[in-house]
Order: C-alpha cells, then structure tokens, then sequence
C-alpha cells in the first residue's frame, strides 16, 4: 500500500513565527500533537508536543537528607511563593515565544508513492512519530503512526 492511500491530505501548519501559546491551541482544537512548520510554502521544521513539553525541565534534587533552620522554616513558604510567581510569569513569557525557537530543524520527509514499510522503517530509525509528505519540494500531506497501523489493518481484511 502506498502512502498517498493512508496519508492526511488536510494538513494542520504553522509558521516559524507563531506563538507557541498559538501552537498550544491548534495541539487541542484539533487533537494533534505535532505538526510541520512552512515558510513560504517549504517545510522548514516540525514541532511537536514534546518539543513544549521540553520547556518544562525542571531542576534535580539531590537525595541528601536536608533538615530545615527555625529561620527557614519560616522562609519556605516565602521562598515557594516567589517560586509560584516566576513559573507564572515564564509561562506567560513561554506563550509569546515563536515556535522557531522550540522546532526540529532536520526533516525526515517522504514521497507519497513510497510504501508503507518504507515510512515505519523511517520511523523507526528516526524515532519520530509523523512525517512529511512531499511531492514536488511541496507539502500534499502527513502520515503519522496511526495511519500506517489503519492502512496495516486495511489491506489485511
């Protein structure tokens, strides 16, 4: 079976210069969870929800064994409001980043008349999830896991 039987001709893009809280709610208003960046009609990256995910990192505690002083004790209520303080306020600043600063510049791409196997071998070996579909240097579609696993299924009825 070929790709252009099982792709996704309706693709969901953004570009480079999109918010990323502009990303957030094209992941939920369309129950995605990555799609390709264009500019000026060429793919120049993919984004997905791992990728904001990633800006989550947070810092590693060591297992120490740690006993508070009388003074922080007092101190770590005030210490954890500050802390609230500045994840909102990244959070703010997260939403007006652009998603050029968060996406996966390097494009595993594939022609809709390659097979099916040929995109699970891609997928496997690049460990990504979706990927492009393109004809001509244009973007036509996307074939993400669940599409190849439906045309599987198609072709064994």
């Amino acid at each position: 079976m070929k790709i252009k039987d099982v792709m996704n001709k309706d693709v969901i893009v953004c570009k480079p210069e999109d918010t990323l809280g502009h990303l957030a709610d094209l992941f939920k208003k369309n129950h995605i969870s990555g799609i390709p960046v264009v500019d000026k009609g060429k793919v120049v990256g993919l984004v997905s929800e791992t990728d904001l995910i990633k800006l989550f990192r947070t810092q590693e505690f060591s297992n120490d064994l740690w006993l508070p002083s009388p003074f922080e004790i007092i101190e770590i209520p005030i210490r954890n409001l500050v802390k609230f303080e500045e994840t909102k306020k990244f959070l703010e600043n997260m939403k007006l980043r652009p998603v050029k600063d968060i996406m996966t510049r390097t494009i595993h791409a594939i022609s809709p008349d390659e097979e099916l196997e040929d995109a699970s071998a891609m997928m496997v070996k690049y460990k990504v999830n979706r990927l492009p579909v393109i004809e001509n240097g244009k973007l036509i579609g996307i074939v993400a896991r669940s599409d190849i696993i439906k045309g599987i299924s198609e072709s064994a009825e």
